[in-house]
């Protein structure tokens, strides 16, 4: 495949104001595109700017169009309005990926999902059945587990030590406070402690591909059994060896080569 074609600009929020944008990311192929294109879903620290070379990568693997964009108040998109939600993985399928739907045009598309990510994707194919054919899980929650909340305590201490805030300042700028916090405030939160996709998995019918590293520090296997049983279509899952939270970064190999695998099995 020849070089990759890559375009960005921002989208306005729906039923927001003209001063609060979603900043996304298109990485084209050179050639005709094979099929449906992919949306990346961050996780719960993430933006555009951390999936780092990965989106190109994808395209390399697979000649499809990748989209990535920043959920509002991370990255280059607007601050968020106020506090996050309990309902925000759900609520995502009408503000952020609603806003890429609309803005590229898409008549079908594969969801990607990093962790929290990865239950934002399976809640949008939920509420989006004739526009994603496929689902991509990594590192996904589907309920909250103390292993969960354990790994969440330990990185907010992390981030309390001298200079750790300007590892996210660095993506995030002056949002980056407001980027923590949504993280370790709503997942330690008792009104969110017994949140689950249990009530939206049976409505993903479209396959998915479920991928989780056996030494994820944020969920333990229960969280990928439970996408692979819950959700209604065919689920291929892969438990990945001597891999953690983040396996587009630490197995890249694998999982572009489990991911292609599954495109080919959506025609």
């Amino acid at each position: 495949m020849g070089g990759i074609v890559a375009e960005e600009g921002w989208l306005p929020v729906p039923g927001g104001t003209v001063f609060a944008n979603i900043f996304a990311k298109q990485w084209l192929p050179s050639e005709p595109e094979a099929g449906a294109p992919l949306v990346l879903l961050h996780d719960s620290l993430g933006c555009v700017a951390l999936w780092r070379d990965f989106p190109e990568r994808l395209v390399r693997a697979t000649g499809r169009r990748v989209i990535a964009y920043d959920r509002l108040g991370f990255g280059a998109s607007s601050p968020h309005p106020g506090q996050q939600d309990v309902a925000f993985v759900t609520a995502e399928a009408q503000l952020g990926f609603a806003a890429v739907a609309e803005a590229f045009a898409l008549k079908q598309c594969v969801l990607f999902g990093h962790s929290v990510g990865g239950a934002m994707a399976a809640a949008c194919a939920a509420q989006w059945p004739a526009l994603c054919v496929g689902v991509i899980t990594e590192s996904a929650q589907a309920f909250v587990e103390q292993c969960t909340r354990d790994g969440i305590c330990a990185a907010r201490d992390a981030f309390a030590e001298p200079g750790q805030m300007q590892r996210l300042e660095r993506y995030h700028g002056d949002k980056a406070g407001w980027v923590l916090a949504a993280w370790v405030d709503t997942w330690l939160s008792e009104a969110f402690r017994h949140w689950s996709l249990a009530e939206v998995l049976p409505y993903v019918r479209c396959p998915a591909l479920v991928l989780h590293g056996e030494h994820d520090e944020y969920g333990s296997r229960a969280q990928p059994l439970r996408y692979a049983q819950g959700i209604a279509g065919d689920t291929t899952l892969v438990l990945l060896e001597d891999c953690g939270h983040v396996p587009h970064r630490e197995k890249p190999a694998e999982v572009l080569e489990a991911v292609s695998a599954f495109l080919r099995t959506l025609g």
